[in-house]
């Protein structure tokens, strides 16, 4: 039975990590891979992260399954950090989470919800945005369409953004990244997310926000606004939230899905209805990086070393973005890669074509995605000077 199906290419952002690995040029340097690293290029486990989790290890009692909308008590702590401690939203019990396994289960409860409750309708996706959204909602079965986010001098279109949202049918799915875009690392200004509020209202759009980097851009409540904003102003809006990023457990797939609905009745209809969703999709999600979570947040003190790690590394990719910037000036570059210290968040869409990307690759050990986008936690003091010299001997 199994003769007739076909091999098809892997992920080609997965390939990527073999490729590097196999590569035996001891000064390689992988910018692909989407996962935070510190300036020896590991993914660290969070000092606070390890305090919580031996904290479980020494009180945790049971191992039985915690339900389809998954703990509750990490769903309070997300909704709060998401929406804010005092957001009306919270006060006037709209918001559900539903736990969910990682960022991208989330995007797929939204998926399988979409096309199951609002049978029809089109999702909208930036173009361009996480390749993986192509895949997760066509395989629940969506219609997908495009709206422009980038230009051809890859600078953040915010003209051509509106004029397509102006221009979308009412009642259909606009996905937004509510910051640290990916791939490109373009953010929405506080006042272009006010004229995509009027225009989402006044075409009667659902917005699906993909919330996954909070805290990686300029602070946990500043990465927030936009998200807030439509929260508190409109009836109805789909958040997918990830601890994976802001928490480093990546392999913890730890995320959530957040309702939001015209009020407390309407919000119950939807929890219902995610309850089946998640039970047919994967029963209950995982407990431990919730567990990790709640854990950290029931204690002031963990808490605030989570804070402060989470500032590091946010400062870090920040501070490595103006150093790149900075190191291709001797090159005369930096005028040309100046938006690079302007993206927020670990990746940036610099610009360089597919055929510098290969260049980089076979002649320097230097690995991105063919799109250009980089990866900027790959960076590192060590390894700065040899990415700008190489960057300046294949775009020259």
């Amino acid at each position: 039975m199994f003769e007739p199906i076909e091999r098809v290419p892997g992920d080609a952002i997965l390939g990527l990590i073999e490729a590097f690995n196999n590569d035996s040029n001891p000064d390689k340097v992988d910018l692909g891979v989407g996962v935070y690293r510190d300036e020896q290029g590991i993914t660290p486990v969070m000092r606070a992260v390890k305090a919580a989790e031996q904290q479980l290890i020494d009180d945790e009692k049971t191992k039985a399954y915690i339900g389809s909308h998954g703990d509750p008590e990490y769903g309070h702590f997300v909704l709060e950090t998401v929406l804010g401690a005092n957001s009306p939203v919270l006060a006037a019990n709209r918001a559900s989470a539903t736990q969910s396994p990682g960022g991208t289960g989330a995007l797929r409860l939204a998926a399988d919800f979409i096309a199951s409750q609002l049978p029809g309708k089109s999702i909208w996706l930036s173009d361009p945005t996480w390749p993986n959204h192509l895949g997760v909602f066509s395989a629940a079965g969506l219609n997908l369409e495009k709206y422009p986010y980038v230009d051809a001098d890859n600078r953040l279109d915010f003209d051509g953004m509106l004029a397509a949202l102006k221009a979308i049918p009412e009642g259909d799915v606009v996905l937004l990244h509510a910051c640290c875009h990916n791939p490109t690392g373009f953010d929405l200004s506080h006042e272009q997310w006010q004229q995509v509020l009027d225009v989402v209202r006044d075409r009667g759009l659902l917005p699906l926000v993909d919330f996954a980097y909070q805290g990686f851009g300029d602070g946990l409540d500043e990465d927030a606004f936009g998200v807030r904003l439509l929260a508190e102003n409109l009836d109805e809006v789909i958040i997918t939230q990830s601890c994976s990023k802001n928490f480093g457990i990546y392999r913890e797939r730890t995320g959530c899905f957040i309702a939001i609905a015209r009020n407390s009745e309407d919000m119950e209809d939807v929890r219902s209805q995610l309850a089946i969703t998640a039970r047919e999709n994967y029963s209950n999600p995982p407990a431990h990086g919730s567990a990790i979570v709640a854990t950290i947040f029931n204690s002031p003190e963990l808490t605030a070393m989570w804070r402060e790690e989470l500032g590091e590394m946010r400062g870090r990719i920040n501070q490595l973005r103006q150093d790149f910037v900075a190191a291709l000036a001797p090159h005369g570059l930096d005028q040309r890669f100046a938006h690079v210290a302007e993206q927020r968040g670990m990746f940036s869409y610099t610009g360089l074509t597919a055929d510098h990307v290969a260049q980089l690759r076979d002649k320097h050990s230097i690995y991105m995605v063919k799109s250009g986008r980089a990866n900027v936690a790959g960076l590192s003091k060590d390894n700065l000077d040899y990415v700008c010299n190489a960057i300046a001997d294949v775009v020259k």
